[in-house]
């Protein structure tokens, strides 16, 4: 893009939750993750006909979503008029349902809300279908020329983890990690997420939901991503060793990304 100054961070979305840029961070080299060229956001089930003008701008090549196949049928995402790209995406299940929907009725407290957060953030590392996409994620970022969108349902469980995943291999500091992490709860379209989500979490509790597990559901606390990091450190020893071991990234791998995604 010419002007990549002009991106905004949050994009002003109508129908789109937590659309944004996740470039921009410094590697620990000093140097800088290409700007225009990432893009993370939840769900285009209710994009608007401008969020798609917004969208087209961007020039977007590639797509990755995280959804599961009955997540994908239930809400089919809108895509830009003549769209030429490519969208990847798992021929089965990611997951039971959303992960900040995977609840069930003892979830009587933002205490309890938080702790299933947590569990989501614990066997995100184990499950398998989740793992083949990270792994298909990072090899088509490294593959495909131009912008690419990766989103889930929120638009911050699985996608933020995909985020972590990139800047990690791309020398970014586990706090700046953190920071683009926990930006999602600095996301202006809360009210698109929870129009999406609150009805259908109410309606398997049975009862209203309280405004703090609400948070704790739609949003992202330090301990989710520390969660995910302690999980990994258990079953590999570091980071490192389970990109290597479980999602596939080797040395050409990691050197492929820098060269495309580090300026």
């Amino acid at each position: 893009m010419d002007n990549l100054e002009s991106i905004p961070l949050f994009l002003a979305t109508d129908g789109v939750h937590n659309f944004r840029d996740y470039g921009g961070w410094l590697t620990g080299d000093g140097r800088q993750v290409r700007r225009g060229l990432l893009f993370r956001s939840g769900q285009h089930v209710e994009a608007t006909e401008a969020d798609l003008a917004l969208i087209a701008a961007l020039h977007i090549r590639t797509v990755i979503d995280l959804r599961g196949t009955s997540e994908r049928l239930r809400h089919p995402c809108r895509r830009v008029e003549g769209f030429a790209g490519e969208v990847i995406f798992h021929d089965g299940e990611t997951s039971s349902s959303p992960p900040h929907m995977d609840i069930a009725q003892d979830v009587t407290t933002a205490e309890f809300a938080r702790e299933r957060m947590l569990g989501v953030y614990s066997r995100m590392p184990e499950n398998p279908a989740m793992q083949a996409m990270f792994a298909r994620y990072l090899r088509i970022l490294a593959e495909r020329d131009g912008a690419s969108l990766v989103h889930c349902f929120a638009g911050k469980d699985r996608t933020g983890i995909a985020a972590t995943l990139l800047l990690h291999i791309l020398g970014v500091a586990e706090g700046d990690q953190m920071a683009e992490f926990l930006r999602t709860n600095a996301a202006p379209t809360l009210a698109v997420l929870r129009a999406q989500s609150v009805p259908a979490i109410e309606q398997r509790l049975g009862r209203r939901l309280d405004e703090e597990s609400a948070r704790a559901l739609l949003g992202v606390d330090e301990d989710y991503l520390r969660r995910f990091r302690e999980t990994v450190a258990a079953s590999d020893g570091s980071m490192d060793a389970w990109l290597e071991r479980r999602i596939g990234v080797d040395e050409a791998l990691r050197e492929a990304l820098r060269r495309r995604f580090v300026a």
